[in-house]
């Protein structure tokens, strides 16, 4: 097959970007014809290495020292009209995205192409040749969107082939709140290569946590945690892989709880696995996790995984007891008495060790490529069929009237209320 993906920034780092990269590569080695194109770059090569199969091209340039930069282009002052105003990276977005986008999809020679993001995806609903399969993926949650977007996305859904999400729970959200009738919704998990390293001997007194240093990520609460383990276990210590804006407010709490000898905020590394394997135990300390990257990483390493049992990921990664342990999410106490559970505990830890290398193979590019292809070859068997189409558009249309309808008597209950 000839696949083809769209992503925001094939040029920067992030979840989406990586797992994007591991997925063609996998596409590519099963001899498919793959490529990626990036609407944005603002750096000469990728930040993350992307295998010589996959080809990747940009279609805005926005370094500052190329030749060819179009920051100052007339339309990319003007607002995107296409990218929807509701997608948190709207104000990226402009004319002249809208122009190149609809450009690069009327001229593309594929069988499947793929939006990595809700923006992106509204651009295939909209501007996409019928005549290819059109794959919305979805890598955040559906409850991370503002009720505006899913109403976007419920109106335009229905136009595409299928809808990809990360988890099982998340499908099943997306088949409940959107009802995209006719449109296949599919849980296909992220993919995470094995690196050929050598897997953990777990005898390391350290506890290894990796991610953004953001709200989200909930790491005071595991920096707290941790105070508590080294009141039973001083001579273990934390590594915090990552960057982001609360470094320096991580770094103030380390110091006023007197960790300073114990937790360590290593920064960003890339690649992450090598370092998570100088470790015995992964934490994830999250209040959300669309899936879980970090997990599986860990996992491949050959650790044991402690992990707050948020939306949506974790629990469907972690067998509890089995390869890791899953605890309340914000509770500290608890996220402590597992760590020491583990820590104190040499034959629990390498047991789940063992089985968390097991747990990690299911997430191999090669398996999960061989479930998206499965996809795209029963949605280009069925391409011929118009009905599909047609429904799609009514399906579609009928949500957008009801959803005015709905709109204008919330709008006159709230008149009548301010009389």
């Amino acid at each position: 097959m000839r696949i083809s993906f769209l992503l925001h920034n094939a040029y920067a780092l992030g979840g989406t970007i990586r797992t994007t990269f591991n997925l063609a590569a996998a596409l590519a080695g099963q001899g498919h014809q793959v490529e990626i194109a990036s609407v944005f770059r603002h750096l000469d090569t990728p930040a993350l290495p992307l295998d010589p199969r996959v080809s990747l091209q940009h279609l805005v340039d926005l370094r500052r020292k190329s030749p060819s930069y179009e920051g100052g282009h007339p339309l990319h002052g003007q607002p995107a009209v296409v990218f929807p105003v509701a997608e948190s990276r709207y104000r990226q977005y402009s004319r002249l995205t809208d122009e190149r986008i609809g450009r690069w999809l009327a001229e593309l020679d594929t069988d499947v192409v793929i939006g990595t993001r809700p923006g992106l995806n509204v651009h295939l609903a909209l501007q996409a040749p019928r005549g290819l399969v059109r794959v919305a993926q979805e890598h955040l949650t559906l409850e991370t969107h503002s009720a505006r977007l899913a109403l976007t996305l419920r109106r335009l859904y229905p136009r595409l082939n299928a809808v990809t999400t990360t988890t099982e729970a998340d499908a099943a959200a997306y088949r409940r709140r959107l009802r995209l009738t006719g449109v296949p919704v599919r849980a296909v998990p992220n993919s995470v290569p094995d690196l050929d390293i050598t897997p953990s001997g777990l005898n390391a007194k350290v506890v290894v946590a990796a991610g953004r240093l953001v709200p989200v990520k909930r790491y005071g609460d595991l920096i707290r945690a941790f105070a508590k383990v080294v009141v039973e276990r001083p001579d273990w210590g934390l590594r915090l892989y990552g960057a982001g804006v609360q470094r320096e407010a991580l770094a103030r709490q380390i110091g006023e709880l007197g960790l300073g000898g114990h937790v360590r905020l290593m920064g960003q590394v890339i690649p992450i696995e090598p370092e998570l394997a100088k470790g015995s135990v992964l934490a994830v300390s999250s209040a959300m996790e669309s899936f879980g990257m970090t997990i599986v990483e860990g996992m491949r390493a050959g650790l044991p995984v402690v992990s707050t049992d948020c939306p949506l990921g974790p629990g469907e990664i972690i067998t509890h007891g089995v390869d890791g342990l899953l605890v309340p999410p914000g509770d500290s106490d608890a996220m402590a008495a597992a760590l020491l559970g583990l820590i104190n505990d040499d034959d629990r830890r390498h047991a789940m060790g063992r089985a968390a290398l097991h747990t990690a193979e299911h997430y191999d590019p090669d398996r999960i490529a061989r479930l998206c292809a499965a996809l795209f070859e029963q949605l280009l068997a069925e391409r011929r069929g118009l009905g599909r189409h047609v429904t799609g558009y009514a399906v579609g249309a009928a949500y957008f009237v009801n959803d005015l309808a709905t709109a204008a008597a919330r709008r006159a209950k709230r008149a009548l209320k301010a009389r």
